[in-house]
């Protein structure tokens, strides 16, 4: 069974889990939105993506780090979007990056160009 993880990010009103962990294994999902009361960031790709990496520090909750991310599944709503949230995401992860698959496709929220699901790793300690 797994865990549900507090992070502090304002919770989600759809029936799911922001993030989980199973024994060393954290999976977190994230939307640009505002970790204190849970409303969308907007703005450009850029804005979005610097909200969305920052909010997945979170994962300090749990027991990891950004740098023990070891895949990201990041959801676009139009690939010209792509540069922008390359440029940010080098902001948050350096090499080795972690393994990564990028799709366009619609989301379900008006307003939000990304959304991402990381894979993290927890220490042995």
């Amino acid at each position: 069974m797994f865990e549900k993880i507090e992070t502090g990010i304002a919770a989600s009103r759809a029936p799911l889990s922001g993030t989980v962990k199973v024994g060393r294994i954290v999976r977190s999902a994230h939307i640009a939105k505002n970790p204190e009361t849970g409303e969308l960031v907007t703005g450009d790709i850029e804005c979005q993506a610097r909200q969305v990496f920052s909010n997945l520090r979170q994962l300090e909750a749990a027991g990891s780090t950004l740098a023990a991310v070891v895949q990201i599944q990041v959801y676009l709503i139009d690939r010209a979007d792509a540069p922008g949230m390359n440029k940010i995401y080098r902001e948050f992860f350096a090499p080795p990056f972690p393994v990564r698959a990028t799709v366009v496709t619609e989301l379900l929220s008006p307003g939000i160009r990304l959304e991402i699901l990381a894979t993290a790793v927890c220490s042995l300690d």
